[in-house]
């Protein structure tokens, strides 16, 4: 099942500070643009389960996000560097 992969504003703005305080910038980009691909296909597979929503890292990036099958909608609510 292919998904649509919104990313909530915040979450966003979070993913700007990170790419604008990098160093390795290109890591970045490649890591969010990963987790966009592997996120549309089988979405509800990926990462692990916390507290009711997922959690699916991509070095330097790790997402927390939710599956919506019936939408077939991801929504990446949160992001964070891992390293």
């Amino acid at each position: 099942m292919i998904y649509t992969v919104p990313w909530v504003p915040s979450a966003q703005n979070r993913l700007a500070d990170i790419y604008y305080q990098a160093s390795d910038k290109q890591a970045v980009t490649d890591a969010a643009n990963r987790i966009d691909r592997v996120l549309r296909i089988n979405a509800h597979a990926q990462g692990i389960a916390v507290r009711g929503r997922r959690v699916f890292s991509v070095p330097p990036l790790m997402v927390v996000f939710d599956v919506s099958p019936d939408d077939r909608m991801v929504r990446v609510l949160g992001v964070r560097r891992t390293s």
